[in-house]
């Protein structure tokens, strides 16, 4: 057996609409899949051109959790104390930087030269953490 890819990471949400309109309509992703199959919404994003990894846009709940433990997860993404984490690359660091600042995303950190390259970091509206590089080449 060999594992040979990543396609897909997930990041837990409280509105799937919302978070849409960050990931789409904000960071500038596509939508992959949105297909409700009854007991769940099934959302997905990607890199434009990149459909092969996707990016779960997942609420709490069933199947993946009972009631109980979803309200749980809510509580502690509301708190900022549940998040993933995604990392994402782009070609100017600066420039993406100052474009998110223009459409009001949430900055955590300015760009930083790095030894592996230049890095910001940002928030999605559910506390959800991701690092944007623009990274330096490989010796």
């Amino acid at each position: 057996m060999t594992i040979d890819k990543i396609t897909r990471s997930q990041v837990y949400v409280l509105d799937q609409d919302e978070a849409l309109d960050f990931y789409v309509g904000k960071l500038g992703m596509e939508v992959n899949t949105d297909q409700d199959l009854g007991f769940m919404r099934w959302l997905t994003v990607n890199v434009p051109g990149d459909p092969e990894r996707e990016i779960l846009l997942e609420k709490p709940g069933p199947p993946a959790m009972d009631p109980a433990t979803a309200e749980q997860v809510r509580e502690l993404l509301t708190k900022g104390a549940l998040g993933g984490a995604i990392f994402l690359t782009t070609d100017d660091a600066h420039k993406t930087y100052e474009d998110l600042v223009a459409k009001g995303v949430d900055i955590t950190d300015e760009p930083v030269d790095r030894p592996y390259g230049i890095d910001f970091g940002i928030r999605d509206p559910f506390g959800n953490r991701l690092r944007i590089g623009q990274m330096h080449p490989r010796p």
